[in-house]
């Protein structure tokens, strides 16, 4: 028996900077050509936290303009830091306006005594009643959120579960961790990846500080982003993890995004073309009914990303353990993208591209296709999801990130591997590809090369690669910030709240 086998290495992706120059490595790019905005602009910050925290995230803070040495052992890929003026061509400055210290007393006395439902409600209140005071007329670009390494560690069962809701997750919970284990044994490493692929039972059974925090800010029309720093990050010591030259870097690039900065834009993608992410999540409705939200995330190089809260489905609503839409909620959940792609824009989209975890049902492609209908000349519907397959090359390197395999109709695409212009694979096991199929006829290839483009597009990060196309990238952080909102609150659109 012959089976046909093609492998291609599709080019890394440029992203474009200042003044057009485009680049694969976003802190090489940034410190030759300045970011794409290249403003020089002063970033004025809010700061909150106990008093140590405060004293210790200014320092950490003021000294982000000082050029510090990358410690670690690859230089092409761990770059010196220059300093945020050479790096972002900006100015990050705490405004004594805007600085909130917490009462250490009142800290010590709802964090030592036993962490239940009310003491965890009130250290979230007591975050959030300062941060709030920020989101008037006057108002930081950004507030950064000082935070000990016990706040961000904590979470406690969710007491609005009823016993009955509570077991209904578990079987849930343990179905969804079957399902991962269904394909292959995988490693820590491979479970931290895969999960923004899929739904988690366990984002619903518990809650978190960080997640409770974050979502506070979704609450408030008014809202000013945030951007939670550790202690922990402050305080690290070169020689174990990331040197602090890596720290500045990935800090600095989020906080410079969620202040109001771009740092870099996609090169190379069609105007007029939206990328959509579909993800589903648990959600509690009132009542005590347990359902997915399903939401979409859109990204184009014409406008700044948003997402969308869909339909909520029933649990009953799945196929082989997935959640689907129904043709009428996908019908609608499209008509919605497609008007918040209008208002951004003014104008609708020619072509529209779906990313979604799942093979599509009948049901989602009617819906799709029917919405697009006369109105955008384009629709492609593709599917990312995990597989067992594993590529191995003759010789010492593992597969190059963006190799496309084709094997008897099915595609996988490698988007992570060896990444050769850091001459390293940056990871600690074979690395595993995504396999991409569609709903209907399309270019699997121009789809695996708009993948990979869309892999380098996240802004919380200064290294350039992700594994998951931005469409889906944030998934679970979205799904998680749903979880503590009422039914009748949305998360606020803007990606700067997600990041």
């Amino acid at each position: 028996m012959t089976i046909a086998i093609k492998i291609k290495c599709l080019p890394e992706p440029t992203v474009q900077f200042n003044n057009g120059h485009e680049d694969v490595d976003p802190r090489r790019a940034l410190v030759a050509h300045g970011p794409v905005d290249n403003r020089g602009r002063r970033f004025r910050l809010g700061l909150i936290g106990l008093a140590s925290d405060v004293a210790a995230a200014r320092r950490w803070i003021g000294d982000i303009d000082t050029f510090r040495p990358a410690k670690e052992k690859n230089a092409r890929r761990y770059r010196d830091w220059p300093g945020a003026e050479r790096a972002l061509k900006a100015k990050f400055e705490i405004d004594d306006q805007f600085v909130r210290v917490l009462d250490d007393g009142t800290y010590d006395r709802l964090f030592r005594k036993p962490m239940g439902a009310d003491a965890f409600e009130m250290l979230v209140e007591m975050f959030e009643g300062p941060m709030v005071t920020m989101f008037g007329d006057a108002r930081p670009d950004c507030i950064v959120v000082c935070i000990p390494d016990e706040l961000g560690d904590l979470r406690v069962e969710n007491p609005g579960l009823s016993a009955r809701e509570r077991r209904a997750l578990e079987i849930l919970k343990q179905e969804e961790e079957s399902a991962q284990f269904d394909l292959f044994a995988p490693s820590e490493e491979e479970l931290a990846e895969a999960e923004a692929l899929r739904t988690s039972a366990e984002d619903l059974l518990f809650r978190t500080f960080y997640r409770a925090l974050k979502s506070r800010v979704h609450k408030y029309d008014n809202a000013v982003p945030i951007q939670v720093l550790r202690r922990s990050t402050i305080e690290r010591d070169d020689d174990t993890g990331q040197s602090q030259a890596t720290r500045n870097w990935n800090f600095t690039t989020a906080l410079y995004y969620k202040a109001g900065g771009l740092p870099w834009r996609p090169s190379g993608l069609p105007d007029g073309v939206c990328f959509v992410g579909v993800s589903f999540h648990h959600l509690k409705k009132r009542g005590g009914h347990l359902v997915y939200a399903s939401v979409a995330q859109a990204f184009s190089s014409d406008h700044e990303p948003f997402c969308l809260k869909g339909a909520h489905i029933d649990h009953e609503q799945r196929i082989d353990r997935q959640p689907y839409l129904n043709e009428s909620q996908a019908y609608s959940l499209m008509k919605d993208v497609m008007e918040g792609y209008r208002l951004r824009t003014g104008l609708l989209p020619k072509r529209i591209v779906v990313h979604k975890t799942s093979i599509y049902q009948p049901d989602e492609e009617k819906g799709f296709r029917r919405a697009v209908k006369g109105s955008v000349p384009g629709c492609d519907l593709v599917w990312l999801r995990q597989t067992p397959f594993r590529l191995v090359r003759k010789g010492s390197e593992e597969p190059w990130r963006g190799t496309l395999c084709q094997i008897e109709g099915e595609s996988f695409l490698f988007t992570s591997g060896y990444v050769p212009w850091w001459d390293e694979f940056p990871g600690a096991h074979i690395p595993s590809p995504i396999q991409i199929g569609s709903a209907g006829e399309t270019d699997i290839e121009a789809r695996a090369r708009e993948i990979l483009l869309l892999s380098k597009m996240n802004w919380n990060s200064s290294d350039g690669i992700t594994r998951l196309p931005v469409t889906l990238l944030f998934a679970k952080r979205v799904g998680e910030i749903m979880t503590e909102l009422s039914d009748n609150v949305s998360p606020n659109p803007s990606f700067r709240f997600h990041t």
